[in-house]
């Protein structure tokens, strides 16, 4: 696919939109809006005892308190496991000495063009949290059978946090 055009048509400060057209060599042509996102880095924190950390805050575009684990956006210039660090200290307080990369992925790749980065943290330290501003967290520890449970029953409605759970029973 080669883009013939883009052109922007808002931007905020966390992401932007662009209507695009590409065309392929045989003539084939897609039009999009595509919101255009930074990446996120997201993390699987589970401690000694094999608990997982989630968080509970509201979600505007949810309409909802939702269940999930921490996450935020890269800013600029900051690599995937930077971001990682930094928002699980942010939101949580909590530090991690051991890190490893799960996987990548695009949460909602029909319009969105966010790359989100899944990291596991282990070996965990307590801390402060500095949530930004308008971020209202609170935390919870729960088992891995109680996630499961919440993820049967339909509580956990949050795509990382469902992809992150199958990621870490798959493969730890």
């Amino acid at each position: 696919m080669k883009i013939i055009s883009s052109e922007e048509r808002y931007r905020s400060p966390i992401f932007r939109v662009t209507e695009d057209h590409a065309v392929d060599p045989g003539g084939f042509e897609i039009r999009r809006a595509i919101v255009r996102h930074a990446g996120s880095a997201v993390i699987f924190a589970v401690d000694s005892k094999k608990r997982i950390l989630l968080e509970r805050q509201y979600r505007l575009p949810a309409s909802d308190s939702l269940w999930e684990i921490p996450a935020g956006r890269l800013d600029p210039g900051e690599k995937p496991l930077q971001a990682a660090r930094r928002e699980l200290a942010e939101e949580t307080g909590y530090k991690a000495k051991s890190w490893k990369k799960l996987a990548s992925f695009f949460p909602s790749p029909g319009f969105v063009a966010e790359k989100m980065h899944l990291f596991l943290a282990t070996e965990l330290t307590a801390g402060e949290p500095t949530p930004m501003e308008d971020e209202r967290i609170e935390t919870a520890w729960v088992k891995s059978r109680q996630l499961d449970e919440w993820i049967q029953k339909g509580k956990i409605q949050d795509a990382k946090t469902l992809i992150a759970f199958l990621m870490w029973k798959r493969y730890r």
